[in-house]
């Protein structure tokens, strides 16, 4: 199971940058570039937070689940 960051797909629909982004919830551009390609192992709640609050959005929007390919499904 792979859970996957979303944020430059939510960014692209509202029409942000990222830099304008993590000037706004006050991350430097190099994480929030890290957390974009999803580069990053942990995600802090507060930070999550702040990007919903900043984005009018839902932590769903923001974070997809995904299975992989030859995971039992019964897990």
């Amino acid at each position: 199971m792979t859970v996957v960051i979303t944020l430059d797909m939510v960014l692209a629909q509202r029409k942000l940058s990222s830099k304008a982004l993590a000037l706004a919830i006050g991350i430097t551009p190099q994480n929030l570039s890290l957390l974009k390609r999803g580069k990053v192992k942990s995600l802090r709640l507060d930070t999550l937070d702040a990007l919903c609050r900043q984005l009018s959005c839902q932590p769903g929007d923001l974070l997809a689940y995904r299975r992989e390919a030859d995971e039992d499904p019964t897990l």
